[in-house]
């Protein structure tokens, strides 16, 4: 069922604001996500903060994490040993606000009015509730939040009581440790949610407190991880706290103390977080130097929110992507932007969650989601983030080259899902054997070098992301009788079809990263080995069906028995309702897998070649994956389908905010907002790269008056704006940005943009006519390919 986009009243359209101006219980767990606050290091839940009003609070920290022993039913060689999974870190978002001796809450309370935002603009949260008393007052609170970006640690909460007669009031500001408390482990039904530890997780080393100041120091159970925090409170009234009570689990400041009519009382709470590994310095410490350090990060509420506005008003000026004439789709649209931002901003040199920092979901772990998903957006728009995400990989080459070893094959072996670098994936047929991750490393490594003109990247990083990956690629397949170079034992992105031969993603994947390999210069490479890349990437195969005239996902994809459409909706997602066997026998697709190598090597294959693989492919994609939406929407555009591509697109920017695979409640799905920028950028103002210039061949839909978004290209920032029936670039001048003229193809013209605007006209593509099959193989969407 649709939340935001089926209810305006609740959640009226506003272009830079995410609304909700009635509550209505039932939908804690969703909205905690959308109103999530997060720079990339740390995240905040957008719970309310009154205990009992939340469903799934809290908070966390990227990369901060807990480690156990995978306990395998059976075991065999190479398989996933350590468990990884984020941790909850100790929660500063709790208030318990009482007025004349009663508890104010959503759940118990009478309100008289609620409205809450998080403003995509200025990234503040902010809440406002009047309430009706049983003592007769008439109560009003406003609590406002924000995260550092320059303090990337801090977090800064503020809480206003005000009243129309004098009030008594109790005030309790809490942190609570939310993951040592006992809850549901809802993975047991569901694998894509978070599971939990059995035993305590966090171990209090540091615990200090007095006049409304806390200083607290946690280590992690196995993983040996170290967490602290400082808080620090400020009041606009005179006087101390009450009390200041400090424990392992849950401490607090508390304010008693009288309001008097028509008079605010303020109170600001101001936190900084401090993570570190353990070292032989800390075994004597207790945490204490690492609370000091938190304590000395520590800056005042109105700087939080002084930095978080202004990264906001930098980002905007280069990030944003406008979209004429459909305000409800362009909510949406900065809405999936600013999680973007949430999610990679200050990330530094780490991975991007598949949820961000918003939910538990996924564990906490990095999956080729950021490479192929995130790195497009983060390449064009910061390409710095870029960077640092690529160097993380970087930086899990030793163990890559180990988990390499241990799975028979050269060079460097990239962990399915990971935190610390090492194999997290417990399945297998679903993890490990999606071997295509190294190709998607190797091509966003390609992409980030070819969009930005980083002139050291190649020799600090790329050369190494390349080499160590192909060297992977060639040892793992082999030439077969027929002289072609097969891969075989593979499972490629769509999870419904798992251990198979030459998937055809997985093959045109490592024939570029084996071709981008083999063109470096480069002195670890030896002519032998240089031959050998060539010879496998121009001999790769790449399984074809003559009868059907279509690529096959994989050698035996064809002659699988194709899936019963008759199921019914409550059967979806397959992998929650039937035994993976069963699955893997029948032709139905989780998500894109031809058409996504289709997108990505646009290159290597013909406008008739695509547009078969998407009559055939789309009609058999049951989209339980997330990730597939956009890409089909990109190829829907590409081929001429606007109709289609339109209602993929739309399909995909709603994913979270109509919680339509029921399960926002873990976090934002990152990687499919990615998606929805290239669904911008790639699909409706069909943008390729990595060719000999910038292409753009655009598919504004019919409905659109416009789409305009700028680029990072080279130095420069390109502007591009889109109107029916032309389009128009420019170079921006000025903030350091290179005014060097820059070729583009736009179709087939070749242009030379400066910073005079320059304007292509645009002639209308045609619908093409749909393919036809001639088997019984499924080719029911057809109708909806005319559509």
């Amino acid at each position: 069922m649709a939340l935001i986009s089926s209810d305006r009243l609740r959640f009226p359209c506003e272009p830079w604001k995410l609304v909700e101006s009635i509550h209505v219980p039932g939908d804690e767990g969703t909205l905690e996500t959308l109103f999530a606050l997060g720079n990339g290091h740390l995240g905040v839940r957008g719970a309310h903060s009154t205990r009992g009003d939340g469903e799934l609070p809290g908070t966390f920290i990227n990369g901060f994490h807990e480690i156990w022993d995978i306990k395998h039913a059976e075991n065999a060689y190479g398989f996933a040993r350590t468990g990884q999974r984020i941790v909850y870190v100790p929660d500063a978002n709790n208030f318990t606000v009482s007025i004349d001796g009663e508890p104010l809450s959503l759940a118990e309370s009478t309100v008289l009015d609620y409205h809450r935002s998080v403003d995509f603009s200025t990234g503040v949260y902010e809440e406002t509730t009047t309430w009706a008393c049983r003592s007769g007052a008439t109560v009003t609170t406003l609590e406002r939040r924000a995260v550092g970006f320059d303090s990337r640690g801090c977090l800064g909460l503020e809480l206003s009581v005000s009243a129309d007669r004098d009030v008594s009031a109790d005030i309790v500001s809490g942190v609570v440790n939310r993951q040592d408390q006992p809850v549901e482990d809802h993975s047991v039904h569901d694998p894509r949610r978070s599971g939990r530890h059995a035993g305590r997780v966090l171990l209090p080393l540091h615990l200090q407190g007095a006049d409304g100041s806390l200083r607290l120091a946690w280590e992690t159970s196995e993983s040996r991880q170290r967490i602290a925090m400082a808080v620090d409170h400020w009041i606009s009234a005179e006087g101390q706290p009450f009390e200041t009570v400090v424990a392992e689990d849950e401490s607090s400041v508390r304010y008693v103390l009288a309001i008097n009519s028509g008079e605010a009382f303020r109170l600001e709470k101001t936190v900084s977080y401090v993570v570190a590994g353990r070292t032989l310095a800390d075994d004597d410490d207790g945490g204490e130097s690492l609370a000091a350090d938190a304590e000395a990060n520590l800056v005042p509420f109105s700087e939080i929110l002084a930095q978080s506005q202004a990264h906001y008003s930098q980002y905007w000026t280069t990030a944003d992507v406008a979209i004429g004439g459909q305000p409800e789709l362009q909510q949406a649209v900065r809405w999936a932007l600013f999680q973007l931002a949430q999610a990679t901003a200050r990330a530094g040199v780490a991975g991007i969650p598949a949820k961000g920092v918003s939910g538990s979901g996924y564990e906490g772990h990095y999956f080729w989601d950021q490479e192929v998903y995130l790195l497009p957006y983060l390449t064009y728009t910061n390409p710095d983030g870029a960077r640092k995400v690529l160097e993380s990989r970087h930086a899990m080459l030793p163990d890559a080259r180990v988990r390499a070893k241990e799975l028979s094959v050269d060079g460097a072996l990239f962990p399915w899902r990971t935190i610390n670098g090492l194999e997290a994936s417990a399945y297998y047929a679903a993890g490990t054997a999606q071997f295509h991750i190294a190709a998607a490393i190797a091509f966003a490594a390609n992409r980030y070098e070819w969009a930005s003109g980083d002139a050291s990247f190649r020799a600090d990083i790329g050369a190494d992301l390349l080499i160590e990956t192909a060297r992977m690629w060639v040892s793992l397949g082999f030439f077969g009788k027929d002289g072609l170079f097969h891969i075989h034992g593979v499972t490629g992105p769509d999870e419904y079809t798992a251990v198979v031969n030459d998937n055809l993603y997985t093959n045109v994947m490592a024939r570029f990263n084996l071709r981008a390999a083999a063109a470096l210069e480069h002195e670890g490479i030896a002519d032998t080995e240089r031959l050998v890349w060539r010879q496998a990437a121009e001999r790769m195969s790449l399984p074809y069906d003559p009868h059907l005239e279509v690529f096959s996902q994989d050698n035996d994809f064809m002659t699988l028995e194709p899936w019963d459409w008759n199921t019914p909706k409550s059967k979806y997602p397959l992998l929650l309702n039937f035994h993976p066997l069963v699955i893997y026998r029948h032709q139905v697709l989780k998500q894109a897998d031809t058409v996504l190598a289709m997108f990505l090597q646009w290159q290597d294959f013909s406008a008739e070649e695509k547009q078969r693989a998407f009559d055939f492919y789309d009609p058999i994609t049951t989209g339980d994956s997330t990730l597939s939406a956009c890409v089909q929407g990109i190829m829907a555009a590409e081929v001429g389908y606007g109709d289609v591509a339109l209602k993929h697109f739309t399909e995909a920017l709603f994913i979270d905010l109509d919680n339509s695979h029921g399960n926002t409640i873990d976090g934002v799905h990152i990687a499919s907002t990615g998606g929805i920028w290239s669904s911008l950028v790639c699909g409706f103002a069909g943008m390729r790269d990595q060719g000999e210039v910038l292409r753009f061949d655009p598919r504004l839909p019919v409905e659109w008056e416009g789409l305009s978004f700028r680029l990072k290209v080279r130095g420069r920032l390109l502007s591009v704006e889109l109107v029916q029936g032309s389009i128009a670039l420019a170079l921006v001048s000025g903030s350091g940005y290179s005014d060097e003229p820059l070729l583009i193809r736009v179709r087939d013209h070749d242009v030379t943009v400066s910073a005079d605007t320059i304007t292509v006209p645009l002639d209308t593509v045609p619908v093409p006519p749909p393919s036809i099959f001639p088997s019984v193989f499924p080719t029911a969407g057809l109708p909806i390919v005319r559509a």
